[in-house]
């Protein structure tokens, strides 16, 4: 079963990477700039698990880990937060907000893949006691 992912990432480069590693992988991938783009596509797509940036344009990743929680259709879906912002408590509030997981930027591109497997793999279960 081919899986689609979905990248809300603002960054062209980082954007690229992870497209690069996913498609390579045999990953269907969609990619939003922005956040409320990102809630559009992941309404309109219903991917398998969504990869999310905090620092973006229109709308934080908190708020928009937040929106599409409110979305039943969007339910099994991990929210993996991919981010260089790692102040302190930024990984506690990205999961509080809705997140399932956190990868910290730079990605290591020989581990990526296989981190997202894992939060995919999950079970309801495991992704709130993640949390």
């Amino acid at each position: 079963m081919t899986h689609t992912i979905l990248i809300i990432e603002d960054n062209q480069q980082n954007m690229y990477m992870m497209r690069f590693l996913l498609e390579k992988n045999g990953f269907i991938v969609i990619g939003a700039e922005n956040g409320l783009e990102g809630i559009d596509q992941a309404r309109r797509h219903k991917p398998h698990a969504i990869l999310l940036d905090i620092q973006l344009p229109e709308m934080d990743g908190y708020a928009v880990a937040a929106e599409l929680k409110k979305y039943g259709e969007l339910k099994d879906a991990p929210i993996i937060a991919v981010t260089s912002y790692a102040m302190v408590g930024d990984r506690e509030r990205i999961l509080a907000a809705g997140a399932t997981g956190y990868i910290e930027k730079p990605i290591d591109p020989e581990t990526f893949v296989a981190e997202i497997n894992r939060y995919m793999s999950m079970d309801r279960h495991d992704q709130e006691r993640q949390q």
